[in-house]
Formats: structure tokens, sequence, C-alpha cells
């Protein structure tokens, strides 16, 4: 694996600049898409507790999502609208794939777009007046970029089209998965300063929203026959909304 790929993956998925010799192909972006995930989810963090310390834990949550959507371009959410207009009304295949590669979005992507938007404000709002409820929003950014990497496991089809499934097909093994996962896992512990109620909460948000962006997946083989650009960036949304509404709940 070239280590080029954490310049690679950086240079699809954020807005950081990265020196164009150093990101020639896409095949790091998926492997080194958790690695991503730690910085985002710092950087989204770190605005959102300023906001909830200087203002309001609204305004917080506000600023934190903002951030994280001006971090990425906003592609993972315009992969959610996209996805969500092939996916959700009753098409065909053929012309499911072809709304989607389309540039604007329908009254389903927009309708998903902005209620996604409302739980993640409000679930990190709620986050936000309980002590460490910050490392949910951490712990969600990581494991969007876990599902997404899931997509580069060898085995997983490709929808037809789909330029960028095609590149990244294969380029992640399930041992460097897990290793991320593992990764985590050990961040949270440190996070969580070895309380285990907060630490045990955070990695059962976790796992539900892993186990969202996999009926996502799921969902999108069933009815695309396989992955696109597009569908990679509806998996890490809905993990990341999934995660922030459970630690909600458990911290709340």
């Amino acid at each position: 694996m070239r280590w080029t790929g954490p310049l690679e993956s950086a240079a699809l998925l954020t807005v950081l600049p990265v020196p164009a010799r150093a990101a020639t192909s896409a095949r790091g972006v998926l492997p080194w898409a958790p690695a991503v995930g730690l910085v985002l989810g710092a950087a989204a963090g770190g605005v959102a507790v300023l906001g909830d310390r200087w203002i309001s834990p609204l305004a917080g949550a506000v600023l934190g999502v903002a951030v994280l959507a001006l971090l990425t371009r906003g592609l993972h959410l315009d992969g959610l609208a996209d996805t969500a207009d092939g996916l959700g009304p009753l098409r065909q295949r053929e012309r499911a794939l072809e709304v989607m590669r389309q540039g604007d979005v329908g009254p389903f992507g927009v309708v998903t777009l902005v209620l996604t938007l409302l739980l993640q404000v409000a679930c990190l709002a709620a986050l936000l007046t309980v002590d460490r409820g910050w490392l949910a929003l951490w712990t969600a950014v990581v494991v969007a970029r876990l599902a997404m990497a899931r997509t580069g496991l060898p085995g997983v089809p490709t929808a037809e089209g789909s330029s960028l499934g095609r590149l990244v097909a294969g380029t992640v093994s399930a041992a460097w998965l897990a290793g991320w996962a593992v990764v985590l896992v050990v961040l949270v512990l440190a996070g969580a300063a070895a309380d285990p109620q907060l630490t045990l909460r955070l990695l059962v948000s976790a796992a539900v929203g892993v186990l969202a962006a996999e009926l996502v997946h799921r969902r999108a083989r069933s009815r695309l026959g396989g992955v696109t650009g597009d569908v990679m960036g509806a998996m890490g949304e809905t993990a990341t909304t999934a995660t922030l509404l459970v630690a909600a709940v458990l911290l709340g």
C-alpha cells in the first residue's frame, strides 16, 4: 500500500490543500478514510465545544455540523441527497442510477438532507450539555469513514457506471479495516478517561452507526447492483446521524 494514501484520501474527502503530485490516484481514498475522520472529527468537535462555551449548545451544534460540511465540501451530504433520490421512489435500476448521476436534487433528496441535518444538530446540541458529550461527534465522524471504507473490501460489487467505485474496489483488506476499528476503540477508551459507562455507551452508539450504514449498503446492492460514490457518502452520513442519535439517547 502506497504511503501517499493519506494524501490521496485527504485530497478527495476534504478541502485540505494537498500537493497535486502527491495525490495522483484514488487507490488510497478508502483505506485512509478513517484517518481523515480522526482529523475531521477533532476539528468539528473542537468548534462545537467552543461554540457551546461562547454562545450556547445549539450554536455549538450548528457550528460543529457546519464546519464538518465545509471541510468535506458537502460531498457526503450531496451523496446522501442523490442516493435518497435514487433509492426512495420506486424506480427501475437503470432509471435510479440515471437520477443519481444528474446534478440536481429532487424532493426526496431535499427532504432527506434537511431532516438529516436537523437531526444531527438536535442530537449534538443535547450531547454538548453532557460532560465529554462532544466525544460522540468525534466518534460519529470516524465511524462514518469506517463505514465508507467497508465498501472497499474485496468482493463488494460496484454499480454500473460508477467510476469511483471501480477505482477503489478491493483496496481495503479485512485486516486493515479491523485494525482501524481497534484504533477507534482504543481512542474512545482514552477519551473517556477510564469511564466505563461513557466508553460502553459510545461504543454501542458506534456499533449502531455501523449497522445503519450497512442497511444503506444492502439496500443499494439490492436496488442498484452495487455501490457508487454517492452511496458511500450516504453510508457515511447515515452512520454519523445514527451514532449521534443513539449517543444522545444513552448519554442524555
